[in-house]
């Protein structure tokens, strides 16, 4: 279940709420009437990570999470997102919907609409 996150640290003018469990995480940023302006579902955590992004200036983009290198003695490095083209809208869709039930209904609305406008394009 994504439970929110708090405190969130708030980079220059973003406005962002975050949402976490161990399968996946939400973050939501938000406009100056707090509506949501974009999101970033990351899923798939505990196997091979995704992060699925919407921006109202750039549309969506998919990536995979490249977690940093294998080489523990020296720790983790910073995970990147790089390309990863293939998904399954219906399934994340799916995934989303079975992790919010604490999350406020308009973000739960929006990631949704958001999800479904995507699966609509791909098919």
């Amino acid at each position: 279940m994504l439970r929110e996150m708090s405190p969130v640290r708030q980079p220059d003018d973003d406005r962002r709420r975050w949402f976490a469990s161990p399968r996946c995480d939400l973050i939501v940023w938000l406009g100056d009437d707090n509506s949501p302006t974009g999101f970033q579902f990351c899923y798939d955590k505990d196997a091979s990570e995704r992060a699925l992004s919407w921006f109202e200036d750039r549309g969506f983009s998919h990536m995979r999470v490249d977690s940093g290198g294998g080489n523990l003695s020296h720790g983790r490095g910073t995970p990147l997102l790089v390309a990863d083209g293939m998904l399954d809208a219906e399934r994340i869709l799916g995934q989303f919907r079975a992790e919010c039930e604490l999350i406020p209904g308009e973000f739960v609305e929006f990631v949704s609409e958001k999800l479904r406008e995507l699966g609509a394009k791909r098919d």
